[in-house]
């Protein structure tokens, strides 16, 4: 038990096994919807293009919106009401889509959902990161991403089972998450109720006060350059939506199969959550290498003409993925003091937005002409990428901070 205050806290990997349950939870409502959201959309009329720019500027609106709510976080230190209220938007979301039959009704939802994700993360990424930082914060964001991944993989298989039983039936799909999605927001009170004040955990506690930033709040240059190759490494990264709608117009699996892929890419993205965090906590940024050499093999293989090497390509997909969800927040925490955390949370997720709209929307654009040309630009993109890597010094091992 850790105790601050008067309040006794659970330890510090209960509180981070506990934030794991609810994100799971959550993951079954918004994951199991983002399974066939490329598919529902084209059965509203939607094309390559427009899956590829919803589906982008949903991204985008997930990560660009926490240029606003992670400076807010940090003023107000609201950060359990933004993760609530984050977390509730979401959960409303999914189910309306289940009454949406156009497709600007499908799009704003869409992006409704997203915009919960971009409300609530800054704000529980530096909860999280307090309780990380006295386990291991490679570990400690690792098994939360694993036991986030568990939610990714339950939704998407509902789905499919729903899909299964009754034939592109979307609606009955989305209204079914509104179940789980109740049973988070319960535990998420339940848990700010018992675990008001995270910061409690961090090891560093009495030292907090002088890490706070100078020079009129200033984030460390380290902290740009890495956000600089997030950016790169993240253009020449498509979304599920592009992939899932190249498995169905090139009819290389049923549409009932396409929640079962992703849900077995959410698997492969808990297994790489946790293994890339282990390495971060012994090499540090260095082992972020692996981001850009993966992900270029993502477009050849995931917009692969037949089914194996297709799928092979969003299992691999998943894996970049689960890199990205536990190791690469990671290293914004160990880049940026405490008290500057949430707004380097919202600027590197907002670039990382950014980055997934224009990536996106380009790639949409490039397959629409040619998969070939998609295929090129993509992998160009993660060249550039690993060039990059060494020049912002990322190569080098971290000093003790």
């Amino acid at each position: 038990m850790t105790v601050t205050g008067r309040r006794a806290l659970p330890s510090a990997w209960r509180f981070v096994t506990a934030f794991g349950v609810v994100s799971l939870l959550a993951d079954v409502v918004y994951e199991g919807a983002r399974a066939v959201t490329g598919p529902f959309l084209a059965s509203l009329g939607a094309g390559a293009t427009a899956v590829g720019v919803i589906t982008g500027l949903g991204e985008a609106c997930a990560f660009a919106g926490r240029l606003g709510s992670g400076p807010l976080a940090d003023r107000t230190r609201a950060y359990w009401p933004l993760t609530l209220v984050g977390y509730g938007l979401t959960v409303l979301a999914v189910p309306l889509l289940g009454f949406a039959s156009a497709l600007w009704a499908a799009a704003a939802l869409v992006l409704a959902e997203r915009a919960g994700k971009a409300v609530r993360s800054p704000a529980k990424d530096v909860l999280l990161s307090h309780a990380a930082g006295a386990v291991g914060r490679g570990r400690g964001f690792a098994v939360h991403e694993a036991l986030d991944q568990i939610g990714a993989i339950a939704g998407p298989l509902a789905v499919a089972a729903i899909l299964a039983a009754s034939p592109d039936d979307y609606r009955l799909s989305f209204w079914a998450l509104a179940v789980p999605g109740a049973v988070t927001m319960v535990l998420l009170v339940r848990l700010r109720v018992r675990v008001p004040d995270p910061s409690g955990y961090e090891p560093d506690r009495e030292d907090r006060r002088a890490s706070r930033p100078r020079g009129g709040g200033r984030l460390p240059k380290a902290f740009w350059g890495y956000l600089a190759f997030t950016v790169l490494t993240t253009l020449g990264y498509a979304t599920f939506g592009i992939l899932s709608f190249h498995l169905v117009a090139r009819h290389l699996v049923p549409v009932a199969v396409v929640p079962m892929l992703y849900a077995g890419a959410m698997g492969v993205d808990a297994v790489a959550a946790v293994a890339t965090g282990w390495l971060y906590d012994r090499v540090g940024r260095r082992s972020l290498v692996v981001v850009p050499l993966l992900s270029a093999a993502v477009a050849p293989l995931a917009l692969h003409s037949s089914p194996t090497p297709a799928i092979c390509g969003v299992l691999l997909w998943g894996a970049v993925l689960g890199i990205q969800e536990s190791t690469m927040r990671a290293a914004v925490a160990d880049l940026v003091p405490t008290a500057r955390r949430g707004s380097a949370y919202g600027l590197f997720a907002a670039g990382f937005g950014g980055a997934t709209l224009a990536g996106s929307a380009l790639l949409g654009a490039l397959y629409d002409h040619s998969t070939s040309s998609a295929i090129a630009v993509a992998i160009g993109i993660q060249v550039a990428a690993l060039v990059l890597f060494p020049v912002v010094g990322l190569h080098r091992r971290p000093t003790a901070r």
